[in-house]
């Protein structure tokens, strides 16, 4: 199947303020988001034609900008209805939203101060791809090359595009290896997320997550932290050394793309995937096609 370029597709991308089509949607190559990371973004999901957890996602990216040193000049009122807008151009009722905003091009160099900030919206096709039953099979994972820095040298809090430069790496060399993804360890060897995505691990019958001191704490990780307790199955967050994979009984990974993914293997760990993933699979479908969602979520 043929590779349809970013660049070059139809539609409309909300860019500034206003609706231009797709293939107008440009930046400089002297912008200051491109040459020194000062660039924010989301992953959001429009399910039934409405995204899930709007609100959230823009208030992170209000609050991603603000930890790079700028404020973005949309309120996340504004935010939340510029994404409807441009959804519902669309007409997509399944699609991923990735709203971005950045520093522009008026300054070149590491100080910044005066630059334009920018922000668009783009919208594309993302149909379910797995059944909840194909995805029991589980996905292989290897260690990743580079491991997620401590808060005191990077903001880990923001969902800045240069701290994914790490997981570009580690899941390409995870693909050439044949694997699927990479798992990340933090800045003190314990285990952190995989290169897009949390990380959950079942022990006897109870649910255990790193704590998120130095990756972001997902907003499906948290989604899916409710579900389970609704379950009635306990979530302990906690410090998780990399050798108690060895005690896991099932592995799972959270995220807007990866929904609830369970693990078949990381490294020489291999995994069952059970009761438990099935479960959150189907709840966490089930909630993001709720009625509720079907609007505003206030």
């Amino acid at each position: 199947m043929a590779i349809i370029p970013f660049d070059d597709r139809d539609g409309v991308i909300w860019y500034d303020g206003a609706l231009v089509p797709w293939r107008e949607a440009k930046v400089h190559v002297l912008t200051h988001g491109l040459h020194y990371g000062s660039c924010v973004f989301e992953g959001e999901r429009v399910y039934n034609g409405s995204v899930f957890k709007l609100t959230e996602h823009s208030e992170r990216l209000a609050k991603s900008a603000e930890l790079l040193g700028f404020q973005i000049p949309w309120s996340v009122a504004e935010i939340d209805a510029a994404t409807r807008l441009v959804v519902e151009q669309t007409g997509l009722k399944d699609a991923y939203v990735r709203p971005v905003a950045w520093r522009g091009s008026e300054m070149m160099g590491v100080s910044a101060q005066h630059n334009r900030i920018h922000l668009a919206i783009a919208v594309w096709e993302w149909p379910s791809y797995f059944s909840p039953e194909a995805k029991m099979a589980g996905i292989r994972l290897m260690w990743a090359p580079y491991r997620r820095p401590a808060p005191d040298t990077a903001p880990t809090a923001s969902k800045a595009a240069g701290l994914y430069m790490i997981c570009t790496i580690s899941k390409h060399a995870a693909e050439q290896q044949g694997y699927q993804d990479a798992l990340m360890l933090d800045y003190r060897g314990l285990l952190a997320e995989a290169t897009g995505a949390n990380l959950f691990l079942v022990i006897d019958g109870t649910i255990h997550t790193p704590t998120p001191d130095c990756f972001l704490d997902g907003i499906t990780r948290r989604t899916v932290i409710d579900l389970a307790k609704k379950r009635g199955i306990q979530v302990i967050e906690r410090p998780i050394k990399p050798e108690e994979l060895a005690s896991a009984q099932e592995v799972f990974l959270t995220g807007t793309a990866a929904e609830v993914t369970p693990v078949g293997q990381i490294g020489d760990h291999t995994f069952t995937p059970g009761r438990v993933c099935e479960a959150l699979i189907k709840d966490y479908d089930a909630a993001v096609r709720s009625p509720v969602w079907a609007g505003t979520e206030e």
